[in-house]
This record gives C-alpha cells, structure tokens and sequence, in this order.
C-alpha cells in the first residue's frame, strides 16, 4: 500500500507542475544550496497536530489522544480529591501538590 500511495503522491505532484508551468529543480540545483540558507518564503499555516501517513492513521491517533486526555483528567480528578495513587497514562506528568511546610 505504501508503494502505492506514494506513486500517487508523485503523479500528483506532477500534474500540479504541469498546470503550474513549474520545473524541479534537479540534482545540480539542489545540491549548489547551501544548509544554512533560509526559505524567502515561509508556509502560514500551523502545524497539523499529527503527522501520519493516512487519514485513518492521523484519525486513529486524534482517537488515542482523546482517550490519553480523558485518563489524564480522571485521574487528575482523584489526585485532586485526595487519592495520592490515582493512575496517570503512560508518558504523562502528573499535576504538582500543593507545596506543604513541616
């Protein structure tokens, strides 16, 4: 499937040049950039929230962030109500304790 997905990307990407009168730059020009050099332009848009290769990857991921946030608040509810071994999601920090002096 990936194999797959990607000849289409690049079948895209193509016809998009063709309609655009746009030619890759090509070996030569790639490689007389410098690493250092920045964009003269830059993309306006945000970031997307997950990088993934499908559709139903990214929505499977948006799905497990969902569950991750509602662990985490259940949990953080407990905490709050006194219960000091309330069970984080993995990878999560735990809010801070009121600081308490001897």
């Amino acid at each position: 499937m990936g194999q797959r997905l990607v000849s289409v990307i690049e079948q895209q990407a193509r016809e998009a040049r063709e309609v655009l009168g746009i030619q890759p730059l090509g070996v030569k020009a790639i490689l007389a950039q410098k690493p250092t050099d920045r964009p003269t332009r830059r993309k306006k848009s945000p970031a997307p929230l997950f990088h993934a290769f499908t559709k139903a990857m990214r929505k499977a991921l948006w799905d497990a962030y969902g569950w991750f946030v509602a662990a985490f608040r259940e949990a953080a509810e407990k905490l709050r109500a006194g219960d000091r071994m309330a069970n984080f999601p993995t990878g999560s920090f735990p809010p801070h304790l009121p600081f308490v002096t001897g």
